[in-house]
């Protein structure tokens, strides 16, 4: 149960990141690609152009959607494992 929590709280954190992403790139897409953008790299902001960076929050968000549902896969699974033990137990919570 522990584990399914630690999951739910896991999944809903990288929601958010790609919540922000999805923003980002919203807000990117119709500039130009010329433009100054700064973007945060661990604790430093780096000048770049928006054309460069882009492709990056791009590809940050598409592994955060495909990290989001191998986590999704693992809780349902683990919530079945802890169903299947509270039906052949008894176990009442």
């Amino acid at each position: 149960m522990a584990e399914c929590q630690q999951l739910m709280n896991k999944i809903a954190e990288l929601e958010s990141d790609k919540n922000e992403h999805v923003l980002v790139e919203e807000t990117l897409q119709p500039l130009d690609g010329n433009r100054r953008a700064y973007r945060l790299v661990g604790d430093v902001l780096v000048e770049r152009t928006v054309a460069e960076v882009l492709p990056s929050i791009v590809k940050n968000k598409e592994n955060l959607e495909s990290t989001i549902q191998a986590l999704r896969g693992r809780l349902s699974s683990r919530q079945k494992e802890a169903a299947d033990l509270k039906a052949k137990y008894n176990f009442q919570q």
